[in-house]
């Protein structure tokens, strides 16, 4: 099959962290897609990587971009930042066989806030959100994040905090920071529970918060509990393909965040699952039944060690 693989920071020349983790996704997806025999080709300003044709693309032209290769590919997938990410999956939708969620459900989970009342309405824990000007309680510590946004982007602890016009805040729940990782579709498999390296003191006010890295697994005798919590969300959404569902563990699992697409966990998951996540995706992209899979041993990375 003919694969094409879209990331937004690679195709439009983006940096710093947002290209660090965004080659590393699409460098793992291309390699796994290349060692099963497909034929891959991915979008890019200048980047290239070892596995694959680069096809040239920047900011201006992506979508056009994207929609000419989709209709000469036999699936396809795209990563990109929240409020891109919809549109771009449409244009794949329309044009090949789309290997993860849907544009609506893209939409919703993009949408934090929005995502979070659904979750909240489908009975699970959610952390209290509150958007600008609604009353806020005068005591407590909240997370202060944009509406729309990804990789810990402009995401700060806050004491008082004055919510911006595009942001949201919520409250601060203390616990370890976690992410369940698992394939959606007819079916629902679990892969892994990653613990998330955050950096983050919530004792000191307009303190920055920043991902750091991921181990996985994380071993927990609680496992079963959070896939049983991210599945649940994962559902209520209409969530498929890789979803990532961001967790703190703490008196119960609250779903802080859900994304709708590869995220930077997926490096290591591949370093010690016995099955290709080429293979997954396509079987689940397909409809057919998915294999169980083994984890074996444990992988742990850096942001710096993804240069």
């Amino acid at each position: 099959m003919k694969i094409l693989l879209s990331e937004y920071a690679v195709s439009t020349g983006m940096s710093g962290t947002y290209l660090l983790e965004g080659k590393a996704m699409l460098s793992t997806l291309a390699s796994s897609f290349s060692r099963l025999g497909h034929e891959v080709i991915y979008t890019t300003s200048d980047v290239t990587i070892e596995h694959g044709k680069p096809v040239r693309s920047s900011e201006e032209d992506i979508e056009a971009t994207i929609s000419k290769c989709a209709k000469e590919c036999d699936a396809g997938l795209v990563i990109a930042p929240e409020e891109i990410l919809p549109g771009l999956t449409a244009i794949i939708e329309d044009n090949t066989l789309n290997l993860g969620c849907s544009p609506d459900a893209v939409s919703i989970c993009s949408d934090k806030l929005e995502c979070t009342r659904m979750l909240e309405n489908a009975g699970l824990a959610v952390p209290r959100t509150y958007a600008p000007g609604q009353k806020m309680p005068p005591e407590g510590c909240w997370v202060t994040k944009p509406r729309y946004g990804c990789a810990s982007e402009d995401t700060f602890v806050c004491h008082r905090p004055d919510i911006k016009s595009s942001h949201i805040a919520t409250e601060y729940i203390k616990g370890e920071h976690l992410s369940v990782s698992l394939i959606c579709g007819k079916e629902q498999l679990p892969l892994t529970v990653n613990a998330q390296r955050m950096e983050i003191d919530p004792t000191k006010d307009a303190s920055r918060i920043e991902y750091c890295g991921c181990t996985t697994p994380y071993r927990t005798d609680r496992e079963q509990e959070l896939y049983d919590v991210a599945k649940k969300a994962t559902r209520a959404l209409g969530c498929n393909g890789y979803v990532g569902v961001d967790i703190i563990l703490g008196d119960r699992p609250y779903i802080v965040d859900v994304n709708p697409r590869p995220t930077t966990s997926l490096v290591g998951i591949t370093k010690i699952m016995d099955k290709e996540i080429a293979e997954l995706l396509l079987k689940n992209g397909m409809g057919e039944t998915l294999p169980k899979i083994k984890i074996t041993g444990e992988y742990s990375f850096t942001k710096e060690e993804l240069r």
